[in-house]
């Protein structure tokens, strides 16, 4: 049984064969490599951050302008500092 039109052509359906193949296959290479991305980030210890705070000493002003600035941030509405 042959398929009307365009279709009927052998050469044009090896190529949809071949297309829903190579599709399929990278569809599943790119979901398994992402799989294995998360894991191998979940595995992994988070990166340690250096903030200058941790090895220089402030001064008390510098403290007490610190504190006055952090308890003026409040919370917007978006859940945002402003």
């Amino acid at each position: 049984m042959s398929l009307p039109g365009p279709f009927s052509d052998p050469r044009v359906l090896t190529l949809l064969g071949l297309l829903a193949v190579s599709t399929v296959v990278w569809l599943s290479l790119g979901l398994r490599a992402r799989a294995r991305d998360r894991r191998d980030r979940a595995r992994s210890p988070l990166e340690r951050i250096w903030h200058p705070q941790e090895s220089v000493e402030l001064t008390p002003a510098e403290e007490h302008a610190f504190g006055q600035v952090v308890s003026r941030l409040d919370l917007g509405s978006a859940g945002r500092l402003r």
